[in-house]
């Protein structure tokens, strides 16, 4: 079998186990052995069987036994890794990924676990580094490599993780080694591990790491989970540390945050960084210019509208905002610094900071930007802190005083603002939660071989749907908590489940039913928002976003005359709002009350003579009601200010009716170019307003006439 169809019968196979279609499992992994020629496995294979038909022959016969479902649960375990370690036996010769190049490397140089755990303890000395930095990096690759871990190595594990006087570090790389480990393949003692690390108490960094851990690997094997009960007897007695749920909220929003990394790294490219470029040539246009010119510390006063008004402090304000609230806004920075050589190695993406590394060995230690200021920069990940610090040593030595002295100063102030805001909002947890999400992110995202991982990131984790995670999640007070975030973050289709459940028993909560509407709505259900807004109604017949809301779905259900009903209403609770009298006229346009609609919107424009949308109003609304001199009129002024494509096709309508038909084809060719020539699509939106035309009084047989006589002026 060819490496494709090992994975795709694999794959296949855990479908069927996933839905307890278990005798065509078993078929399939006969097939599978066949194929791979790896008949050893055949007895295994054997037995499952026999054990399962005895199974079903006592059932069918309705024998009662009570150890059935123990029994069931353990097949179907026991099936799942059969599957695992028929594929990995399979692949392993042959197979090009970095995972199983890795696993030959290992399997080719045996080294005993404990023996190197504690060799690589004698060597942390800064001069011993390298040394400990390759049994490290071994020690990560036996644990991620290793299908399924001996009672030898479980113990070197657990004994290490126990062990007070090992670092930090080293307690970080076997998480990380373990969680890499799973998503290859499922092995309970491996998970195991990952509770016994996610039960230190004096380890924030490693625990907080093993939490992440578990719940990816929750995730991952989701389905064969519930035939594991150790691992939720494991999960109950962790549940009962004090700051277990806390953790658990924080890792589940910080997967939420991580969504919006890709959006964020495109607007930055797309649009801040071409508007800093713009912001630095319109306050000094000569900075490319070889001309001296006279120097001083005053700066120029008329900058102070500059910065006040520019599409870049608003930019920037954004920006700030979001890196507090804990949006991963360093990504797009670092994107082209993870080119060197130091990311070839997979231990090194996850490895905790450390100024002492070799790789910095030929770096001064007056070139270095201060231990203290880099460690306690929050807003890093590890993986961009040694981004940061790789990128100095191709910097000449010179140059790179002067920007470490200025970065430096820089960083320690970005510090203090960190550290205060982490007393006021952020726990360290939070911070420990945020930096390896982004580490993780960055491996999945930027590892030079990650074609050949399978991107958690693209899933959803949505962890709150996780039924060994219910029981931790499942009270009102949570899942709100969870379900606002999530509304907060713009996730209306997995925020409008959640409320969906809590309304069930939650009915006197005006604010939910308006959640819920407005989740709704944005996932374009009109009819089920404007129910939705309809029950919170009830509860508060007086608040005018909802009226307004009631409104607009009104409106976009055709229905103008219940939309009036609500415009009216929210109308005399605003007092003179320009935007109500704007739709208050609209909807009397909809009826075809064209005179009550040019009321309200005189009105609008009464109160705000400049407001373009009050006079493409009255425009449109006087060409429907045959008043063609005035719709000219206020066509005229909008082409002169902001005109839109809509715009130029309404004005040559206009133009038409009053049989001017040199000026309607030239405002046509006008429309017709903002399309960039596109006759197909300006065919379509014309074709949308014959029904107006011919009411205007323009012949059906015209109209052929005036699409071809604008392709011919052309």
């Amino acid at each position: 079998m060819t490496i494709k169809e090992i994975n795709n019968s694999y794959q296949h196979i855990i479908e069927l186990l996933d839905e307890g279609i278990l005798n065509t499992a078993f078929d399939m992994l006969h097939s599978l052995i066949a194929g791979t020629q790896r008949i050893g496995f055949l007895n295994t294979l054997t037995q499952l069987q026999e054990t399962y038909r005895y199974m079903l022959r006592y059932y069918a016969e309705g024998t009662d036994d009570p150890l059935r479902e123990q029994i069931y649960i353990n097949l179907r375990a026991d099936a799942y890794k059969l599957a695992d370690e028929i594929k990995h036996q399979a692949l392993l010769t042959d197979a090009p990924t970095i995972y199983y190049i890795n696993v030959r490397t290992t399997i080719k140089h045996p080294i005993d676990m404990q023996f190197l755990i504690n060799s690589m303890i004698e060597d942390y000395e800064i001069e011993n580094m390298p040394n400990y930095e390759f049994s490290l990096d071994w020690l990560f690759h036996k644990i991620w490599t290793t299908v399924f871990l001996s009672e030898e190595d479980v113990n070197a594990i657990r004994a290490t993780f126990n062990d007070t006087t090992c670092c930090s570090p080293v307690k970080c790389q076997f998480v990380s080694a373990l969680l890499l480990g799973l998503q290859a393949s499922f092995d309970k003692k491996k998970m195991y591990l990952l509770f016994d690390a996610a039960s230190l108490t004096d380890d924030d960094e490693t625990r907080i790491r093993a939490f992440i851990a578990i719940l990816l690997t929750l995730y991952t094997y989701r389905q064969r989970i519930p035939y594991y009960p150790g691992i939720r007897h494991r999960l109950e007695t962790l549940a009962e540390m004090p700051d277990f749920k806390r953790i658990l909220l924080t890792v589940i929003f910080r997967f939420i945050l991580s969504r919006e990394t890709e959006s964020i790294t495109h607007k930055l490219q797309e649009e801040f960084i071409p508007e800093m470029i713009k912001f630095t040539a319109k306050i000094n246009p000569n900075i490319h210019s070889d001309t001296p010119e006279l120097s001083g510390n005053d700066m120029n006063p008329e900058w102070e509208n500059i910065f006040s008004d520019s599409k870049l402090t608003k930019q920037m304000e954004e920006y700030s905002n979001l890196q507090e609230q804990g949006v991963d806004v360093m990504h797009s920075t670092f994107i082209h610094l993870k080119q060197f050589r130091f990311f070839n190695t997979v231990s090194n993406w996850f490895l905790p900071f450390t100024a002492n590394h070799s790789e910095f060995k030929d770096m001064k230690e007056s070139s270095c930007l201060s231990i203290e200021t880099i460690l306690n920069a929050s807003y890093l990940c590890n993986s961009d802190k040694y981004s940061l610090y790789l990128s100095f040593i191709h910097i000449p030595e010179g140059q790179r005083d002067v920007m470490i002295r200025q970065m430096d100063s820089q960083m320690r102030e970005m510090n203090k603002l960190q550290a205060e805001d982490l007393k006021s909002k952020r726990s360290k947890a939070e911070s420990i939660a945020g930096q390896y999400v982004q580490d993780l992110y960055r491996f999945y995202k930027l590892f030079p071989r990650r074609s050949d991982l399978v991107d958690i990131f693209q899933w959803k984790l949505d962890f709150h749907n996780l039924d060994i995670l219910k029981p931790y999640l499942s009270d009102d007070e949570t899942r709100m908590n969870i379900a606002d975030f999530y509304l907060q973050r713009n996730h209306f289709d997995c925020a409008e489940p959640i409320y969906e459940q809590l309304i069930t028993h939650i009915t006197d909560d005006e604010m939910l039913y308006q959640k819920l509407g407005y989740c709704k709505q944005m996932n374009d259900n009109v009819q089920g928002a404007l129910e939705s807004y309809l029950r919170s109604e009830l509860l508060n017949p007086d608040s005018k976003w909802l009226i307004r809301r009631i409104a607009g779905c009104y409106r976009t259900l055709k229905q103008p005359e219940n939309a009036l009903k609500y415009y009216l209403r929210y109308e005399q609770l605003t007092q003179g709002n320009v935007s109500a009298w704007i739709n208050i006229g609209h909807c009397h346009l909809e009826l075809g009350q064209y005179d009550e609609a040019l009321k309200y919107y005189f009105k609008a424009e009464y109160l705000e003579p400049n407001n373009i949308k009050a006079w493409r109003a009255v425009a449109w609304c006087s060409f429907l009601a045959g008043k063609y001199e005035q719709a000219g009129n206020y066509y005229s002024k909008i082409i002169d200010k902001d005109p839109h494509l809509q715009d130029y096709i309404n004005y040559g309508h206009t133009e038409w009716a009053l049989q001017n038909f040199h000026e309607a084809i030239g405002h046509y060719q006008s429309a017709l170019k903002k399309l960039d020539n596109n006759s197909v699509q300006f065919r379509e939106l014309f074709k949308q307003d014959i029904p107006d035309l011919l009411r205007a009084g323009i012949k059906q047989s015209e109209l052929c006439l005036m699409l071809d006589a604008i392709q011919l002026e052309l």
